[in-house]
């Protein structure tokens, strides 16, 4: 048939996401819509200068100084602006701290919403249907996937980032952390510990 023979780019794509992607930023390179290395330089801004760094900073300094913990809290965009840890995916932020009552989990129901200004870019689960899905309906089983089992009388909260909003989660202190500098308690910091889904590390 005739129209079996028209290049149409969806009909041109491997069903492989990660071939997908590739596929289509080829097109657009070809057809000079994006430019291949400021897009690498975007990549690696996130992924490498400042994936999770930024975020673990924030939070060690929350352990560290009662005064930034409070204030971070209350409304942490003053700081996180003079911090520099704001802009594109991160334009309003709202800190959660999880406690012995209440342990704070993030998801993106509709999306993959994260703030990229302190934790870089979001990890594939976190895009994913199961994940976004799941979460929501049943956050203790998919906490234990993840290899977070909390005690029976710790609440659960969810909380569920839009455009307008993301959502950090300041973890709890690990034991034996007292004494440590800011330096050292960043290194207690994870990514998963920041959105919900894992905790700090405990010092070795």
């Amino acid at each position: 048939m005739p129209h079996d023979h028209h290049d149409h780019p969806h009909s041109l794509l491997p069903p492989d996401p990660a071939l997908r992607v590739k596929a289509l930023e080829t097109i657009l390179t070809r057809k000079g819509l994006i430019d291949p290395a400021a897009l690498d330089e975007i990549i690696d801004t996130y992924q490498n200068r400042i994936g999770p760094q930024n975020g673990a900073r924030v939070v060690a300094r929350a352990w560290a100084d009662p005064a930034f913990k409070a204030a971070l809290l209350a409304d942490p965009m003053p700081l996180l602006t003079e911090l520099g840890y704001y802009g594109r995916q991160g334009e309003h932020m709202v800190v959660v701290e999880n406690t012995p009552e209440t342990h704070n989990m993030v998801v993106c129901t509709l999306c993959s919403c994260y703030p990229w200004p302190l934790l870089g870019i979001p990890p594939g689960w976190y895009k994913s249907d199961a994940y976004r899905s799941r979460a929501v309906r049943e956050p203790r089983k998919v906490l234990a996937e993840f290899g977070v089992s909390l005690p029976e009388g710790t609440a659960v909260r969810v909380w569920d980032s839009t455009a307008e909003i993301r959502y950090l989660v300041l973890p709890m202190r690990p034991e034996g952390s007292e004494g440590l500098d800011e330096e050292a308690l960043a290194e207690l910091v994870t990514r998963d510990s920041m959105i919900g889904t894992g905790l700090a590390r405990v010092p070795a």
